[in-house]
């Protein structure tokens, strides 16, 4: 025994238990190799020296520290655990026959055991496993509110062992020949009383510093002087009485007496508030005569719990002669007997710490490959036997669970419940299809793009109107030198030059125009629609269906109490289905933890007689299972008298043929919200690269001008020396000076030209077959229908019926350019079904340009994808 004190109190540990030194290694190894394979014993190498180790550090006491020695225990009383699955350890002829287990007694050292088994292993180290527990309960600073926390845990913790000795060791230890009183039943039961008395005591201490109410800190304090009332009796039974030093005995006694009192110390101080007087005087003689007895038989006792009984016997005392005064000058109570009081309150606020997961050597590895012929095949046929019947009650508990969806579906329960309470929710995929139309922005969105389609739309005619004052101001230019200089001026004329260029822009007019019919359609089809699509502006969206209510006219007014019986019903059948849940959980982690091989190991009689025997562990979930789906049945043929009387006085079919047509109303109406925002996109992607186009041919209308700038003041240069008579020209300089004009559309080949932006001279869309072009002085491309493809921006007769101007792309002849590739080739739009044609990849549109109101981030639809 060891002691440790604070201020108030002191508590015991226990010492561990010795033993005589042992070699696991040589005995098990020899086992090994005869029964299996020297190359098994060889793969085995590594296990066998890890528990050789640990049976050395348990005896050499290597690492003294009380933590080390619990996780040493730990790990050793698994590892006996798989052992005993593998090596049948007894004086038989067949088995590990040299392995003697001797261990002394924890409280007479000089009585020790030794037994030819692993039995008396177990329980010893499962012993030593709770005193560890216990010194690392003493080890704590108790004057903290933290330190009493703690050794509060510890002391549960070593219940805890001392529960698992007595459960699953103690037994087996003591028919397994000699035997030390330690490891008995009824000393592991006196431990763990012991050791959940100081664990309680430490959560008293801390109740007292926290400042509970004294009716609080009285039951606790009861409860501490029980279990150490109960482990006192315990020692004073046969064959303990004879067996622990006087000391503990005088120890427990003393501190059961002093938690007695306390407790009718702190009970009395409530009984005084509530002026109880007389139970008071009652309580506090009890607590008096508890600690008064108590100390005739204190010898030896440690001096701190002497001088605790004091202290409250003189609280005990002021209180009593206080309440007896009171007594007799005011209230005039007679004082109960004590046999007439009913026992003071007790509350346990500490219990013995589960072992069995701690202790579980189920995920150990060690021996995992060494398993015996004959055990492995009985364990394989065994486990068959549970698979199948495992098998068939989850098939029994699945179709059970079907059964039920099917029946609810069919008399459309819990769903009609739901609605009557208005929580009634889409079906989930028309639910998500709501909730994506509601999110980009829903019917009261397209107000919004359809403006984006109008603002886009003018920044096109304004780009367009932009590009023509240029050609025409050029041509206002050319004309009005043409008019000064008459005969003189001899280049080309503007419009001349310009005609692909005013066909072009003459084709971009017309897709606007087109482009403003269908969205005139859209907008229309918007404004046709608004009702259908209201529904989907409709937040939350089941505020838009059908409400179940209660009938206008009720004769017996009885719906209340029909729709309370139904809802109990069916919880009464979920509580079902969770039991047939838990029922299966329950089967699998019975299979998981029925391990039957170390019988099997062991067992001399029929593999089959021993199934039959284990199997039988099963059959209560079976029953169970076989209660579960029969109580199911009769509670679907309730339910469903109970829904068809619902129905009746509900109107539920009208109910649901009005649900089922607001569903087709939602569904039409995500249909057409679907068909305009399509078509409202495909007419922003118009309008987007519409603009790219213009763009394109603006930039080589400013290119083409920059050029005549450049020839015009060259040529009036000219003009003005011959006016002068400073130059004269034949007409082979003439020709020459003329074939200097390019092309519209195509780079300068000019080398007196100054050198442009090569961004301005390149447009965005360059055709991938363009070659070099020729200068003026060649001839002009021909456009005729009839001998070449149709033009980039050619509307064909059936254009009307497409929702924005398709532009169709042809292959150019090398003899004749375009001035760069159509912006938006081949574009058709689904609105009027037209066909879709293949898109080549575009390069990067420019920005928006135009100067304007129209700001130059439109929407995300303009986003380069």
């Amino acid at each position: 025994m060891a002691a440790s004190s604070s201020s108030t109190n002191v508590l015991l540990a226990i010492f561990e238990k010795k033993t005589n030194p042992i070699d696991l290694y040589r005995p098990l190894r020899n086992y090994i190799a005869f029964h299996y394979s020297e190359r098994e014993a060889q793969n085995l190498e590594d296990d066998l020296q890890t528990l050789k180790q640990l049976r050395s550090d348990l005896e050499r006491h290597s690492d003294p520290s009380f933590t080390s020695r619990r996780d040493l225990f730990l790990s050793y009383y698994k590892a006996l655990c798989l052992v005993e699955t593998r090596f049948p350890i007894s004086p038989d002829q067949d088995h590990v026959n040299t392995l003697s287990f001797v261990w002394f007694d924890a409280f007479k050292p000089k009585q020790k055991a030794a037994q030819q088994n692993i039995h008396l292993e177990k329980a010893a180290v499962l012993f030593n496993l709770g005193a560890a527990y216990s010194q690392i309960g003493l080890s704590y600073d108790r004057s903290t509110v933290d330190g009493r926390r703690q050794a509060s845990h510890a002391f549960i913790a070593a219940a805890g062992s001392f529960v698992y000795l007595r459960d699953n060791a103690a037994m087996k230890a003591s028919i397994g020949g000699s035997t030390t009183v330690d490891v008995s039943v009824d000393c592991a039961g006196m431990l763990e009383k012991l050791m959940l008395a100081q664990a309680q005591e430490c959560v008293f201490e801390n109740t007292i510093a926290k400042g509970s109410t004294p009716g609080v800190c009285a039951k606790i304090s009861r409860q501490v002087g029980l279990y150490y009332e109960e482990a006192l009796a315990a020692m004073n039974v046969a064959p303990l009485n004879q067996h622990f030093d006087k000391s503990w005995i005088v120890h427990v006694q003393l501190k059961a007496a002093l938690f007695y009192a306390e407790a009718c110390y702190r009970y009395g101080l409530e009984l005084h508030e509530k002026e109880e007087i007389a139970e008071e005087i009652a309580r506090l003689r009890s607590g008096v005569n508890a600690l008064t007895e108590a100390k005739k038989n204190s010898k030896g006792a440690a001096a701190q719990i002497l001088d605790a009984i004091n202290k409250l016997e003189a609280n005990l005392n002021r209180n009593l002669e206080k309440a007896v005064k009171e007594n007799e000058r005011v209230y005039l109570m007679r004082v109960p007997s004590l046999s007439s009081l009913p026992p003071l309150p007790a509350f346990s606020l500490v219990k013995p710490m589960a072992m069995n997961e701690l202790l579980d050597a189920s995920k150990e590895k060690m021996f995992a490959s060494l398993v015996p012929d004959n055990s492995a095949k009985a364990l394989s046929r065994y486990t068959e036997m549970v698979d199948d019947i495992i098998r068939t009650q989850a098939e029994k508990l699945q179709q059970a669970s079907e059964l039920t969806r099917v029946r609810l579906k069919e008399m459309d329960l819990p769903d009609s419940i739901l609605a009557l309470e208005g929580n009634f929710t889409l079906p989930t995929d028309l639910q998500e299809d709501v909730e994506a139309v509601q999110i980009s922005g829903g019917p009261a969105g397209l107000e919004a793009e359809l403006q984006q389609l109008k603002d886009l739309r003018r920044v096109n005619q304004e780009l367009l109107v932009q590009t023509e004052e240029l050609l025409q101001e050029e041509a206002r230019e050319d004309a009005q030198f043409r008019s000064q200089f008459g005969t003189k001026w001899t280049r080309p004329h503007s419009n001349t030059l310009t005609k692909n260029l005013q066909d072009r822009l003459n084709r971009f007019a017309g897709n606007l125009k087109q482009a403003a019919e269908s969205d005139n359609r859209i907008e229309r089809s918007v404004k046709e629609h608004s009702e259908l699509m209201s529904i989907l502006d409709c937040h939350p969206i089941e505020s838009a269906l059908p409400t179940l209510a209660k009938p206008m006219m009720s004769f017996d007014a009885n719906e209340d109490a029909i729709v309370g019986s139904l809802k109990q019903s069916l919880r009464q059948l979920e509580t079902l289905g969770a039991h047939r849940a838990g029922l299966e959980d329950m089967l699998k982690d019975m299979k998981r933890k029925d391990d039957i091989l170390p019988k099997l190991m062991t067992s001399t009689g029929s593999h089959e007689d021993l199934f039959r025997k284990e199997i039988t562990k099963y059959d209560h979930i079976c029953e169970e299972i076989a209660q579960n789906i029969e109580a199911q049945e009769q509670l679907l043929l309730q339910i469903q008298a109970q829904s068809a009387e619902f129905s009746a006085i509900f109107n539920l079919e009208d109910y649901k043929a009005s649900r089922e047509k607001c569903y087709k109303e939602i569904e039409a109406a995500i249909a057409k919200f679907r068909e305009i925002k399509d078509n409202i996109n495909e007419g922003l992607k118009f309008y987007v690269t519409l603009q790219d186009a213009i763009t394109n041919v603006k930039q080589q209308c400013n290119d083409f001008i920059m050029t005549r700038s450049i020839q015009c003041r060259e040529m009036i240069e000219d003009v003005q020396r011959q006016v002068a008579g400073l130059s004269f020209q034949d007409n082979k300089a003439t020709a020459s000076f003329n074939s200097n004009y390019p092309s519209v559309g195509h780079q300068t080949q000019s080398s007196n030209l100054p050198q442009m932006d090569p961004r301005l001279q390149t447009p965005y869309y360059q055709s991938p077959e363009q070659l070099p072009v020729a200068p003026y002085g060649h001839p002009p491309p021909q456009y005729s229908s009839a001998h070449h493809p149709l033009s980039p921006y050619h509307i064909p007769p059936t254009a009307a019926a497409a929702p924005y101007p398709p532009t169709q792309v042809h292959q150019q002849p090398q003899a004749s350019h375009e001035y760069g590739q159509p912006a938006y080739p081949g574009w058709r739009g689904p609105y009027y079904n037209a066909h879709p044609q293949q898109q080549p990849a575009s390069a990067p549109r420019p920005p928006y340009s135009v100067p304007g109101p129209y700001p130059p981030h439109l929407s995300g639809y303009y986003k380069q994808q």
